[in-house]
């Protein structure tokens, strides 16, 4: 059955995180890194690379935590964790209308200090939305 023409159409939101969603490759990374435009929202640093056009697949994202600030892997991997799980809820920001507009996104934690989720919920979701404007 088709909606009708006066009604709006859902979306499903997908809140899982797959390995496609993940960013692995080399090249891309290498690109991100180089040609990417960034910004800071103190705690995390977003790196961004756009489509030409909108496209239908999944942004790509990257998830770093520096080993200079956090020594033991314990706090990089919990840190890690956290902002995951913020991206995987609030991932659907990236997709308005089901399009992608950006392909490839890097999180970088650069903060000294351990923050509790709320605080890193609180900065990828404005970096999301930034990142949508920028």
């Amino acid at each position: 059955m088709n909606a009708a023409p006066n009604q709006p159409v859902k979306v499903k939101i997908s809140y899982s995180f797959p390995r496609e969603e993940r960013l692995r490759s080399k090249k891309l990374i290498s690109e991100l890194f180089r040609t990417g435009s960034s910004f800071n929202l103190y705690p995390l640093r977003f790196v961004l690379l756009k489509h030409p056009e909108h496209s239908e697949t999944p942004a790509q994202v990257l998830i770093s935590v520096s080993k200079k600030y956090f020594k033991k892997a314990v706090d990089r991997n919990r840190l890690k964790r956290q902002i995951r799980e913020a991206y995987r809820l609030n991932k659907y920001i990236l997709h308005p209308e089901g399009k992608t507009i950006v392909a490839v996104l890097g999180i970088i934690y650069i903060g000294k200090e351990k923050n509790t989720f709320t605080i890193i919920r609180k900065k990828l979701i404005s970096g999301l939305e930034r990142s949508l404007t920028s």
